[in-house]
């Protein structure tokens, strides 16, 4: 009987082998990662709102819309380096951080069958030590006259959190909870049909997956191609060269 080999999704032979370098130590990391930030996520958040200053309310929101930018750009940012450069190989953020960039392109379905611990995990464990400082400053240090900018780092804080259940949402397309769908439909997170654009082959454009508001003016400026360019002509590394060798292990 002929075996058919499978182009992309689960049965992947290199989706197969990525899976299987997902270890115990690491889920270890990730749930303790999701424990303490969001215990620090949830004081930070009390404690803003105890001491919210109304006279404040336009710069903090300002603030707030800054801090939602900045967190869809490094969004993008992060996504661009482990989708372009890199290798599973690399000691230590090789199959912690940069296996789930592969395997997502091979399989890209994949994320919804993660749990919230493994989509999250990494996001959450990003920011814990910036919210940690966060709490120092709000319960011992003098913040009042910058309190747009605790405000700025706190919204920043809970978007790149939450960017990968954002980005586990764009894939999602039945079950989905109807406030998610209404901030889809209202792009106030990225919605399903904006992040099909990234999953066209050679995946080169779109990056942003927090809110995707930042994809449209950096492919218009050619952002990233841009800085591959560059970073090719420096170096002579191809960008995706990783990528492509592991979407062509059934080849």
């Amino acid at each position: 009987m002929e075996t058919i080999t499978a182009m992309w999704g689960p049965h992947h032979q290199g989706a197969i082998e990525l899976r299987s370098y997902y270890l115990k130590g690491k889920r270890t990391q990730e749930l303790i990662s999701i424990l303490v930030t969001s215990a620090l996520l949830t004081l930070n958040g009390v404690v803003l709102l105890l001491k919210f200053d109304w006279s404040q309310l336009g710069s903090i929101l300002c603030a707030c819309f800054i801090g939602i930018l900045v967190a869809d750009f490094l969004s993008g940012l992060v996504h661009w380096a482990a989708d372009t450069w890199g290798s599973v190989t690399l000691p230590i953020v090789g199959k912690a951080f940069i296996r789930p960039f592969r395997e997502h392109h091979i399989d890209p379905t994949s994320i919804t069958r993660h749990d919230f611990i493994e989509t999250n995990g990494d996001n959450f464990f990003l920011c814990t030590i910036p919210l940690g400082y966060m709490t120092y400053i709000l319960i011992w240090g003098d913040y009042k006259e910058n309190f747009e900018i605790v405000w700025f780092f706190y919204l920043l804080a809970v978007f790149v959190s939450m960017t990968n259940q954002i980005h586990k949402w764009s894939h999602t397309y039945f079950g989905l909870p109807w406030f998610v769908r209404v901030l889809q439909d209202l792009h106030i997170i990225l919605p399903r049909r904006h992040h099909r654009i990234h999953h066209v082959a050679p995946h080169e454009t779109y990056f942003c997956i927090t809110t995707g508001w930042l994809n449209f003016p950096l492919e218009k400026i050619s952002f990233w191609s841009g800085l591959e360019y560059i970073i090719e002509k420096l170096t002579g590394a191809k960008p995706r060269a990783d990528d492509f060798a592991w979407a062509n292990k059934n080849t």
